[in-house]
């Protein structure tokens, strides 16, 4: 059992450090339904691994979809996990005016507005 709760936190851990902060929902999945966090580590990793795009790409869509959204949160914790992978301010602006231009100037103003308080 032990083995167990560490390997999860291990997963939580480094989880953490490809997306930023980790919803609440995910670490009581950890408890409440480990088969459920089982089946979605696989997918977090099947998504943030690199690919065809490097997980730093998927970050910069991430954000960029996140903002569009206007969901605070989300928009936060890929911020935070961005600067994890050496992702830029000046590169999150820049995907940030592409998610302005297919989600409008609420979009942008919502992403920017979040990423000058969390990357200064």
């Amino acid at each position: 059992m032990i083995n167990m709760v560490t390997k999860k936190t291990t997963e939580l851990e480094e989880l953490e450090k490809k997306i930023g902060k980790v919803p609440k929902f995910f670490r009581e999945l950890t408890e409440n339904d480990p088969e459920m966090f089982d089946m979605v580590m696989k997918f977090e990793n099947h998504i943030w691994d690199d690919g065809a795009l490097s997980r730093k790409t998927k970050k910069l869509i991430a954000i960029a979809i996140a903002a569009s959204l206007r969901d605070q949160h989300a928009v936060r914790a890929q911020l935070n996990g961005a600067s994890n992978l050496g992702v830029t301010k000046k590169e999150v602006e820049e995907a940030l005016r592409v998610a302005f231009l297919l989600a409008g100037m609420p979009a942008y103003v919502y992403g920017k507005a979040q990423l000058d308080e969390v990357m200064k």
